[in-house]
């Protein structure tokens, strides 16, 4: 089933080039939404040059190298291979001078080349959309359905085990992929982890794999609790 939204961008739309936005922890998916607080020069660039153009930004996640760090470049550190473009879909202005946007998840890339910064500082790619082209369409609904009684098991142990009011209710009337990206987003996984969700291929592992690292989350956090 394809999406079929007045504005949702066909496979042929989307561009070979895109400004990428290295943000650690962040993670957006396909029809995701993700607000972001833009305040630094360049990404305020990045932003109004979006702005007027396709609207088009890509997420991806600044990569753990041990082995270079000495010459790593913490303004423009390596990345994942891995990221998924956004499309802003809110912006608003504020008097202190940022841009309060959200950007919803279109489909994921792969990076094959970077290329010269433009006037604007920021960074800018080529990127594969080929092999996540799936993206652009809805989940079929003949698809393997994840399992809702084990994620909500591990979701409510989790947010119990941190002190948190379980979001459950709110989510459970969604579907799938609603319920499975809103919790991967929002959920406090590491960068890995979150990295690891990104690239599953298709709904039915996301959902496995989320609900793993939220058992494994839950089971760390009690025996922490218990050897102190």
């Amino acid at each position: 089933m394809n999406i079929c939204g007045p504005f949702d961008p066909n496979f042929s739309d989307l561009p070979d080039t895109l400004p990428v936005f290295p943000l650690n922890g962040a993670l957006l998916l396909p029809r995701g939404h993700l607000p972001l607080n833009i305040f630094e020069p360049r990404y305020l660039n990045m932003i109004a040059d979006a702005l007027g153009q396709d609207r088009m930004i890509g997420m991806v996640q600044p990569r753990p190298d041990g082995r270079n760090t000495l010459h790593m470049d913490p303004e423009n550190p390596p990345v994942f291979q891995t990221g998924c473009a956004g499309r802003i879909t809110a912006f608003s202005e504020t008097d202190d001078g940022r841009f309060l946007i959200t950007l919803t998840g279109v489909c994921r890339f792969n990076i094959t080349k970077e290329l010269p910064k433009p006037d604007g500082g920021y960074r800018v790619v080529n990127g594969d959309f080929s092999p996540w082209k799936e993206d652009l369409s809805l989940p079929s609904p003949n698809m393997r359905p994840i399992n809702r009684g084990r994620l909500r098991l591990a979701l409510d142990t989790y947010f119990a085990q941190n002190s948190l009011q379980s979001c459950w209710d709110t989510l459970s009337d969604t579907d799938d992929e609603m319920l499975v990206t809103a919790i991967a987003m929002g959920c406090r996984l590491s960068p890995l982890e979150k990295q690891a969700l990104l690239e599953c291929t298709s709904l039915y592992d996301r959902g496995d794999m989320l609900t793993t690292l939220l058992e494994m989350a839950a089971h760390a956090q009690a025996s922490q609790t218990a050897s102190n």
